[in-house]
């Protein structure tokens, strides 16, 4: 009699690729990318211990598509929101990122996967074109030299919030981000404020107390 336990396998009806994904996915929500092991995935796949292997090569394998998969996501997520304002494609990658940890994890860690991909880079390119077009269509005619700064701006704020309440750093202080929409508004205007600050501070010259640079 055939073993129902290997006949059950994600791998006997053609879903191996998926199932081992999935279970990387899961593996990285425990412990992490840093502690992920191919032994352990293939376990929580239910496939044999080289399966993993077969298809992926090795964890850089993984995390390539991980990566890949995640930049699909994340350009699809949020790119139908561009229409709405920057403030609501702003507001689907910190929702992406909350609802999508794991990928959120390894997507910007180029250390980890292939970086020269071609899919990857692909679906890099086409997540961060979203970026660019939600910054584009906000700026005037006569800013849209700035495009890049400003979409690395853009970016940068939004990755390094979307990490800091992820990783719970903003949680205990902020309470609930809900409307996010609106919270995102709150903090571009704290972001003006803060521009205004160091240009002023920048700007200083030696202090009278002890003659060094403000």
């Amino acid at each position: 009699m055939a073993d129902s336990t290997k006949r059950d396998r994600p791998y006997h009806h053609g879903r191996l690729r998926e199932a081992v994904l999935e279970a990387a996915i899961a593996e990285i929500e425990a412990v992490g990318t840093s502690e992920l092991s191919m032994r352990e995935v293939a376990r929580r796949a239910g496939v044999s211990h080289a399966a993993p292997a077969h298809h992926f090569g090795d964890k850089a394998g993984i995390f390539t598509a991980i990566a890949t998969r995640g930049f699909e996501l994340l350009a699809e997520e949020t790119g139908g929101l561009v229409p709405g304002g920057l403030v609501h494609a702003a507001a689907g990658y910190v929702r992406f990122a909350l609802n999508h940890r794991a990928h959120f994890e390894v997507m910007f860690r180029p250390d980890l996967y292939r970086p020269d991909d071609p899919d990857l880079i692909a679906a890099r390119d086409a997540s961060f074109d979203v970026l660019y077009r939600a910054v584009q269509d906000g700026l005037s005619p006569e800013q849209i030299g700035e495009l890049l700064p400003t979409s690395v701006a853009a970016w940068s704020a939004l990755h390094g919030f979307a990490t800091l309440f992820l990783y719970g750093n903003l949680e205990p202080r902020l309470g609930s981000i809900e409307p996010l929409e609106a919270f995102l508004v709150d903090v571009a205007h704290g972001m003006v404020i803060l521009g205004e600050i160091i240009s002023r501070q920048a700007g200083q010259g030696p202090t009278a107390a002890d003659g060094r640079p403000g």
